[in-house]
């Protein structure tokens, strides 16, 4: 995969419940910061929506998630990875072009952080049958 960051766009407004979103530190979450230390997330505290941002800027990672969208993208990734982690016949990337292609969507757009729940669940979808990936195109 490229290092060029796609961008997401920035949100200012959480779409999971319509409240005002800010830019921060995530020790806000988590009590003391990780990674790059920032995050945007949502100022409803009972929503419980927030995303990290890519290194040395303000682009979002992808959409705000609550608690359900991380479990379900957390979910993915655990199917997801086995796919191209240690296996030499396939790599990060092509992963990620075979997953867009089933999915009928542009390759520079398949990041589960950008996916809504109904896609993420038709990832799991997806991906739970043995050897998706067999015979996908990866461009």
């Amino acid at each position: 995969m490229t290092n060029k960051v796609t961008p997401y766009p920035i949100p200012t407004i959480c779409d999971n419940c319509g409240s005002p979103v800010v830019f921060g530190s995530n020790a806000e979450i988590y009590g003391k910061e990780y990674g790059n230390g920032m995050c945007y997330r949502c100022t409803d505290k009972a929503c419980d929506s927030y995303v990290g941002v890519h290194d040395g800027t303000r682009i979002p990672l992808g959409r705000l998630a609550n608690r359900e969208l991380r479990e379900l993208k957390m979910k993915c990734h655990a199917l997801f990875d086995p796919v191209w982690k240690g296996n030499k016949r396939i790599n990060r990337e092509q992963a990620y072009g075979r997953l867009a292609n089933v999915l009928g969507i542009p390759f520079e757009e398949c990041h589960f952080g950008w996916f809504d729940k109904d896609t993420l669940l038709r990832c799991l979808e997806i991906m739970r049958k043995e050897k998706w990936y067999v015979g996908v195109s990866w461009r």
